[in-house]
């Protein structure tokens, strides 16, 4: 029986549609981070469900010679080796679109937590200093009739623009593509004009060789003074210990983070930031989401092995 292996276990009706097909094994221990256990796990299978702290690499698919498909369980595919997987003739999926509201919701809901000081305020609460209301109590910055910036206009880029626009704010975007005719409509600059111009700016460009760094020290500088950088992405898209000592020199007004540049690894000099709101890498953890997204991976891998063309291919595979 042709078996399957998944590198997690899967929410929603996932396992029941991959178990009813062919033979099953989940690993349901920590999180399968390095080659050797990747590839032993994986073994023979012939579909492989994995998340983005698997190394899905050229050593892992020549190791797993009877893998077919591997269906990443994220929109994002950076775990994956593409290049090999297509010399291999290994199928890559990935899960676009299911993921985008819940991620969008996210990143506006880090846009208002650093903006309005949320996370201060809570804490301010919650250790029983607040005495009552006051003119000056913890005051914010509003984003009616500024600008955000958003870098990566695709889908989930998209859906904050609709968010920002919804609370009075105008939108620009920087993008590979041009980028006329997209809902809403937003105006189109070039990176580092997009960053000297923007109120806010927020992150949702892939991650390659030509992105990692993509916020290095010099561009973290070209943003106005007090403005805020929000990432829900990719870590690697901004250099981390650039944007610490920008912090720290009072240039930025803060930052709001999803991810990080050495996940699970926080840099200390954030931790210990009251204008910095942090969050484990939560953007799509939502029961309807996650469960949406385990069960189009599992179509995904499904199709490949029934000799169907998958719903959401990133590399043909034979």
């Amino acid at each position: 029986m042709t078996e399957v292996a998944a590198t997690s276990a899967l929410p929603g009706r996932a396992e029941v549609m991959l178990a009813d097909r062919f033979e099953l094994r989940v690993h349901r221990g920590a999180a399968l981070t390095g080659e050797d256990e990747l590839a032993a796990f994986i073994g023979g299978a012939a579909g492989a469900l994995t998340l983005l702290a698997n190394p899905v690499s050229r050593t892992v698919l020549e190791r797993c010679p009877q893998l077919k498909v591997v269906g990443n369980v994220a929109v994002g595919y950076d775990n994956v080796d593409v290049a090999a997987a297509a010399e291999c003739g290994v199928w890559v999926t990935n899960t676009p679109d299911v993921l985008t509201e819940a991620t969008a919701d996210l990143a506006w809901a880090l846009v208002l937590a650093v903006t309005r000081r949320l996370g201060e305020a809570e804490e301010y609460l919650r250790s029983g200093r607040f005495r009552g209301w006051a003119l000056d109590l913890l005051l914010g910055t509003g984003l009616q009739d500024k600008r955000i910036g958003i870098v990566g206009y695709g889908r989930i880029g998209r859906a904050v623009a609709r968010r920002a626009v919804a609370s009075g704010m105008e939108v620009a975007c920087s993008d590979r593509e041009p980028v006329a005719g997209a809902d809403p409509p937003a105006r189109q600059l070039p990176l580092d004009e997009l960053l000297a111009t923007s109120a806010v700016v927020s992150l949702h460009a892939p991650l390659d060789a030509s992105t990692h760094h993509l916020l290095d020290e010099r561009r973290l500088r070209l943003m106005p003074r007090g403005a805020v950088l929000v990432n829900t992405a990719r870590g690697p898209l901004v250099d981390e210990a650039a944007l610490v000592r920008v912090l720290e020199s009072g240039h930025l007004g803060g930052a709001g983070l999803d991810v990080y540049e050495h996940e699970p690894e926080v840099h200390p000099g954030l931790l210990r930031r009251r204008d910095v709101v942090l969050l484990p890498h939560c953007g799509s953890a939502t029961h309807e989401t996650r469960a949406a997204m385990a069960e189009l991976a599992a179509a995904n891998v499904i199709a490949v092995l029934e000799g169907r063309e998958p719903p959401a291919p990133v590399v043909r595979g034979r």
